[in-house]
């Protein structure tokens, strides 16, 4: 019950922050930009690999959200839709700044980001925890960017396949599709990795 009561305020307050921002209110942009400025800048991490490159993105889809909010249909998701800014200015930078096809794996390349992050209470299953953690997000950097963004949406950002299709602008089994050969491309990967004898 408190769980249910929480997730409805919050999308009561999504829903008037975003109403507010429609209005013009100054401190709606604030207060929507402190919901989600670390998971979008995640997103945006994941999908291009460069801090640097993520945070013009990050920045350039904030500016797209204040000059297109009075557009946005008030019955549409606002955070697929933001999603779907961020989506839209990561693939154009990766169009333009990559000569490989977004479907073909990238470089391998060191990666200060995780994946998944559990507590451990003692210092053997911390370090275990902290390995397997690295494999994974060394793996999921070695996937194609259209993989590694339908995992983080899946995964980190939690969304529901339906969301997933919205932010993507593919058809829901497109997104499904692209989430199964993600996460057969990572487990294969894994499997064959040095480190595929990390388990839990």
């Amino acid at each position: 019950m408190g769980a249910a009561t929480a997730t409805w305020e919050g999308l009561v307050g999504l829903d008037s922050e975003v109403a507010r921002l429609r209005r013009g209110d100054p401190g709606a942009f604030d207060a929507l930009l402190a919901r989600y400025q670390n998971r979008l800048y995640r997103y945006l991490q994941r999908v291009v690999r460069e801090p640097a490159v993520a945070e013009d993105l990050f920045q350039q889809t904030w500016l797209r959200v204040v000059q297109n909010i009075r557009g946005l249909d008030p019955g549409r998701n606002f955070e697929a839709w933001l999603f779907r800014i961020a989506h839209n200015l990561a693939i154009d930078h990766l169009r333009r700044h990559r000569a490989e096809s977004l479907d073909e794996p990238l470089p391998s390349g060191e990666t200060t980001g995780t994946l998944l992050s559990s507590p451990a209470p003692g210092a053997l299953e911390r370090l275990l925890d902290k390995e397997r953690d690295q494999l994974l997000a060394a793996t999921l950097a070695e996937l194609p960017a259209i993989q590694r963004e339908v995992l983080t949406l899946r995964f980190e950002e939690e969304m529901k396949l339906e969301e997933i299709a919205e932010v993507l602008g593919i058809p829901l089994s497109t997104a499904k599709s692209r989430l199964k050969r993600a996460l057969d491309g990572l487990r294969l990967k894994l499997d064959s990795g040095s480190g595929a004898g990390i388990r839990p």
